[in-house]
């Protein structure tokens, strides 16, 4: 079966659901990755009513437009971030603005709400961010010990092991999207986050290439050692643009700006090759969703999305049932 090409709502949700249910259905999408803000997604309002659930889903599949994954970065970042300061007051509600702690014990409790709704609304997995309470020690000055990465990891197993139990009983999976400011960001950093919750299999990974390739890690060769834990494909493209002068720590200016050592592109017009990833993704027998998570500070969204679509049918090519010289063997 054709894997379904779908479209992360998260860029998009300045937009209401059903106008943009329509607008991606329009554009060809089979499904939406529903962001749980805006009014994409209500967990507290899904988890406790499952007539929230269904009328969600009639409303867009009278659209054309199924949901194989929902997604809470935002909450979930919140989680093990070690400040929650006024750059994430907008992702817990207002009362908690300027409350680290209070904007923690809330998110922890929607994270566990989030695998009810999930399950609620009949999908499998949930995506998102931990946050990391070590991401700020990566260059090790002030001098940063061996124990503390330790513990950043231990810190993380304690905060998402009660969570991991509550998707455990719903029957959900939790794919975190590998990223900077997460627990893991690279290779490395997910095995050793993997091993870090006695690799249990509510937790996984939404792979997102973008994230791998400015840091010059191989997307195809992630894809070989985790290919048991991939529950979730984001679509992305970066390209990186070193130029001697910058470099990949992107200068402190912002995306779109000139002089960073990467960007993020829209599908097609970066560097990630896109071609070994789903070769790879056919070796590993991976029929879930590829999701197009539209960002380019330099391309109008609604062109950019239609031609992202476009590009990832054009890549979602199905694995050969034979080889192809299997014929001279034929009498």
């Amino acid at each position: 079966m054709s894997r379904p090409v779908t479209m992360f709502t998260g860029q998009w949700a300045d937009l209401p659901i059903a106008v943009l249910a329509e607008k991606a259905a329009s554009w060809g999408y089979d499904g939406l990755e529903l962001a749980c803000w805006g009014d994409h997604f209500n967990v507290e309002k899904a988890a406790a009513d499952r007539a929230y659930c269904d009328q969600h889903k009639n409303m867009l599949a009278e659209k054309g437009i199924k949901v194989w994954a929902i997604s809470n970065h935002l909450t979930g970042q919140l989680v093990c971030d070690p400040n929650n300061d006024s750059r994430s007051d907008m992702f817990a509600p207002a009362r908690y603005a300027g409350d680290a702690d209070g904007k923690r014990q809330w998110a922890v409790e929607q994270m566990k709400l989030t695998a009810v709704a999930a399950k609620n609304l009949g999908v499998k997995v949930v995506n998102g961010f931990t946050g990391s309470s070590i991401w700020h020690m990566l260059y090790s000055f002030p001098p940063v010990s061996d124990q503390m990465i330790e513990d950043g990891f231990g810190y993380f197993a304690e905060m998402w092991n009660p969570i991991l139990d509550v998707f455990r009983e719903n029957g959900i999976k939790f794919a975190l999207e590998v990223h900077p400011t997460e627990i893991a960001f690279d290779t490395v950093t997910t095995a050793r986050a993997l091993n870090a919750v006695n690799n249990r299999p509510e937790f996984g990974i939404n792979f997102d290439p973008s994230h791998l390739y400015w840091q010059l890690v191989d997307p195809a060769r992630f894809l070989q050692e985790f290919s048991d834990r991939i529950y979730h494909v984001h679509m992305k493209d970066a390209i990186r643009t070193l130029d001697g002068r910058s470099g990949i720590l992107s200068s402190h200016l912002n995306f779109g700006q000139p002089g960073r050592g990467w960007d993020f592109r829209s599908l097609g017009h970066g560097g990630v090759n896109f071609e070994e990833i789903i070769r790879e993704l056919n070796r590993m027998g991976y029929n879930g969703p590829l999701s197009v998570e539209w960002e380019d500070c330099g391309m109008e969204r609604e062109y950019g999305a239609k031609e992202a679509y476009a590009f990832v049918k054009r890549y979602n090519f199905q694995p050969s049932e034979r080889v192809f010289d299997s014929a001279f063997d034929e009498k």
